[in-house]
């Protein structure tokens, strides 16, 4: 599936990355700096009615948000990770084990631990409003 949206008409593809995972399932979140993946989170999160403040974790690598329905969503950032042994290190296994939602950012830099279900999302910045995300499975 591939789609063009920009922030403003950011639910479309929130509501397609939800759809497609169905219920907790890993979205590994590829796209450039700047190109827009927390922001997807973050709509995916509004969909969700998450009460939580919904953050790029880059410093924590794990944030948890909370469904209006009390199930969990961790969102997990690797970009300062060198690989596997730091992200076990970090929780990052415990959280794709979960069974509950976990969407990953920069998830290049721990490929063998994602499950091999896990959904393949891909940013790309084509102007400074517009973006195309495609969904591989």
């Amino acid at each position: 599936m591939e789609l063009q949206y920009t922030i403003e008409n950011i639910d479309q593809p929130a509501r397609a990355v939800i759809d497609i995972a169905g219920s907790g399932r890993v979205v590994a979140l590829h796209g450039d700096m700047g190109a827009g993946k927390t922001t997807l989170v973050k709509a995916i999160c509004a969909l969700f009615q998450c009460g939580d403040t919904v953050s790029s974790p880059t410093f924590s690598i794990i944030n948890q948000y909370q469904t209006s329905e009390g199930h969990p969503i961790f969102h997990i950032d690797l970009y300062r990770l060198s690989g596997d042994i730091e992200a076990a290190a970090a929780g990052v296994q415990d959280c794709i084990d979960s069974g509950e939602y976990c969407f990953i950012e920069w998830p290049e830099r721990v490929l063998s631990l994602l499950p091999e279900d896990a959904i393949h999302v891909f940013i790309t910045s084509l102007s400074d409003n517009l973006r195309k995300l495609k969904i591989n499975l």
